[in-house]
C-alpha cells in the first residue's frame, strides 16, 4: 500500500472515503485549504492538490484499516458509495454497507472524534402520500418503491446507530437535496440534460436542487466542533419541475404514467435509457424535505440563485 503526494505531514487528518468523484474533489479543494487531507478511492485522483495524500484501495480491503494504523485520523467524512443502477445488488450491498461497517469500525477503533457521513434526502422516497416538507424525523420509505435504496438506507441507518453507539465520537448524518452541477452525473444531472425529457402528463412536483459545491461546504460546515445529529440539507429552495425545464430551454414529452413505466422498463433493459423505471416517481411524486435544522445548527444560507443551480447542470467544471 502506498500514498499518493503529500507524504512526510504528521498533522492530524481528515480521512475522506470516495474522494475521486466529483462532488469528493469539489470537496477536497476545499478543504485541504485548511486541513490535512487523505483520500480513499478505488479510482484515481486526476489533479490532486499537491499537499494531499490518497491510497487508490478498495475500503472493504485489509489495506483500508492500515491507513488508520499509518495515520492519526481525526475526523472521517465518508461518501464513499456506489451508485450504478446496472450493477448487481449483490455488488451494491457489498461495497457500500461492508465499505460502511469496516470505515465504522475502524472510527471507533482509532479513536476518530468526528465522524461525517453523507447520505441523501432520496432516502424518504416520493411518495403520493408524503407531506409538504419532510423533517428529519419522517421515516425512511425508498425501497418501498425502489429496492435499489435498500443500500443507502442502511448506510444512512449504520450512521443513525454509531451516533448512538458511540456518544464519544460526534457523528453527523447528512441528507442532501439532488445535486447537480458540472461534470455531475447523477440521475437528476443526466434527466436534466436531456433534450427531451419525458415528464408524467398530469403532474408536475417541486422539486429541491443544490449546487455540487453547495454539498462540498456543507460537509466542510458539518466537522463544526459540538455539531452531531442528522440533517437535511437544502439548496436555494424549491420549485415545480416545469420552470427548471423551462430555464434549460428543454422540451419535455409528456408521457401517461400508465405507459411510462412499462415502456422505459423495456428501454431500460434494452440499454437504451439509462434511467431504472423507479426513478420515476421522481418526476411524479413529492419529495420535499425542512432544512430548517441544519439552517438553525450551522447558520446556513445557499450561496447559489436557484437559477445559477439549475444553470449549473450545463456549465463547464474541472
Amino acid at each position: 500500500m502506498s500514498a499518493k503526494k503529500g507524504a512526510g505531514d504528521e498533522r492530524p487528518a481528515v480521512l475522506v472515503t470516495g474522494i475521486a468523484g466529483n462532488l469528493g474533489r469539489r470537496l477536497a479543494k476545499q478543504l485541504h485549504r485548511k486541513e490535512k487531507v487523505i483520500g480513499i478511492d478505488r479510482r484515481p485522483f486526476p489533479g490532486m492538490p499537491k499537499d494531499m495524500e490518497m491510497y487508490q484501495l478498495d475500503l472493504r480491503k485489509k489495506k483500508a484499516e492500515d491507513v488508520f494504523k499509518r495515520h492519526p485520523i481525526k475526523a472521517v467524512i465518508h461518501m464513499g458509495i456506489m451508485h450504478d443502477p446496472r450493477m448487481s445488488q449483490e455488488e451494491h450491498h457489498s461495497f457500500n454497507v461492508l465499505g460502511t461497517s469496516r470505515i465504522l469500525e475502524c472510527c471507533a477503533r482509532y479513536g476518530v472524534k468526528k465522524l461525517v457521513v453523507l447520505s441523501s434526502s432520496n432516502v424518504y422516497g416520493p411518495s403520493p402520500d408524503n407531506s409538504n416538507f419532510l423533517t428529519e424525523d419522517a421515516p425512511l420509505m425508498a425501497a418501498s418503491r425502489f429496492s435499489n435504496m435498500r443500500d443507502l438506507i442502511e448506510v444512512d441507518m449504520l450512521g443513525q446507530s454509531f451516533f448512538w453507539k458511540h456518544p464519544d465520537v460526534e457523528t453527523v448524518v447528512l441528507r442532501p437535496v439532488h445535486i447537480v452541477g458540472p461534470n455531475i452525473k447523477n440521475a437528476p444531472s443526466n434527466y436534466l440534460r436531456l433534450a427531451r425529457p419525458w415528464t408524467m402528463a398530469g403532474f408536475d412536483p417541486m422539486v429541491q436542487l443544490i449546487h455540487v459545491e453547495e454539498a462540498a461546504r456543507a460537509m466542510v460546515q458539518a466537522l463544526r466542533r459540538g455539531l452531531r445529529g442528522v440533517f437535511n440539507v437544502v439548496g436555494p429552495g424549491e420549485v415545480p419541475l416545469s420552470k427548471v425545464l423551462e430555464e434549460l430551454g428543454r422540451r419535455p414529452i409528456a408521457v401517461p404514467h400508465m405507459v411510462a413505466r412499462p415502456l422505459l422498463n423495456t428501454l431500460f433493459r434494452y440499454r437504451l435509457a439509462h434511467f431504472p423505471p423507479p426513478e420515476l416517481d421522481h418526476i411524479q411524486f413529492l419529495c420535499a424535505v425542512d432544512g430548517s435544522r441544519w439552517a438553525k445548527e450551522v447558520g446556513w444560507k445557499s450561496a447559489y440563485s436557484m437559477r445559477d443551480t439549475i444553470r449549473a447542470v450545463e456549465s463547464e467544471g474541472p
